[in-house]
């Protein structure tokens, strides 16, 4: 992706042509795909000397480089990249290799291991994050060819899916360690036969009534499927009002934009 590193000119034109998973952007028709790497083993690594701002400006817009990566986890549009960038330098000066498992975030300290799961599908890989971007509205990772591969995100060329940055304790000498909960300890799923409909919660509520005012927010605005789900696992019960199923990320993109313009922030994908 080599956003930071090129002139801004240059920087504009080429931002505007990635990031945003383009379907073509894998190898020639008549190249050999090689086999698909193992997901890299998470260790602890030094902030490289480049690309992490702490601040840094993509056409126009100011970004802020986090301190730590400690406690990340986000949903939202997973985008790739491929052979438009194969073979350039990445935002800390690594060489970009579609057919390795890395991935661009706009924030994240470099590098940063992080665990990606396929909301739809289950599959869960994990990729070291050594660029910066993808620079569009409503992506927050942009995942290497390989990567998008073995979360069968290619012919779509966007995907929802869980980010989970991966932190660790402090290395005993030179064996790494690294600090798990016992859901990512567990065997990550490499397929499954069975797809996720996936919802998008926009409040919880403790009363019902604020939860039918939700609703009926959405309702006036023309925003349809709307429901409250009654979540009986807490008390008292929380009133959760979701939208869906949401059948694609073009559709949950219209959406996060509908709900923006009534001033509905930050809504939340749930799976099934």
């Amino acid at each position: 992706m080599q956003h930071k590193l090129l002139l801004p000119a240059v920087a504009a034109l080429l931002l505007a042509a990635c990031g945003g998973g383009v379907r073509d952007d894998g190898p020639p028709g008549s190249a050999r795909i090689p086999d698909l790497p193992p997901d890299p083993v998470p260790r602890p690594e030094a902030r490289s000397k480049y690309g992490n701002g702490p601040v840094y400006e993509v056409l126009g817009k100011r970004y802020t480089v986090m301190p730590s990566s400690t406690g990340y986890r986000e949903r939202g549009v997973a985008s790739w990249y491929g052979k438009k960038f194969h073979g350039n330098l990445t935002s800390n000066r690594e060489v970009y290799d579609m057919y390795e498992m890395t991935a661009a975030h706009k924030t994240l300290p470099l590098p940063t291991y992080v665990r990606v799961r396929n909301l739809r599908n289950d599959r869960s890989i994990v990729v070291r994050v050594n660029d910066r971007g993808p620079f569009v509205h409503n992506r927050i990772i942009d995942l290497s060819y390989a990567a998008a591969m073995k979360l069968d995100m290619i012919r779509d060329g966007t995907g929802l899916v869980e980010v989970t940055a991966i932190n660790f304790e402090e290395p005993a000498r030179d064996r790494p360690t690294r600090r798990v909960s016992p859901a990512e300890a567990a065997p990550s799923p490499q397929a499954t036969t069975r797809e996720h409909r996936i919802f998008v919660q926009v409040g919880a509520f403790g009363d019902r009534a604020n939860a039918e005012r939700r609703l009926a927010l959405l309702s006036a605005s023309g925003i349809a499927n709307g429901f409250i789900h009654e979540d009986r696992s807490t008390e008292p019960a929380l009133h959760r009002v979701r939208i869906g199923p949401v059948a694609n990320v073009i559709q949950y993109d219209i959406l996060v934009e509908e709900l923006e313009n009534i001033g509905i922030a930050d809504p939340y994908l749930i799976a099934d």
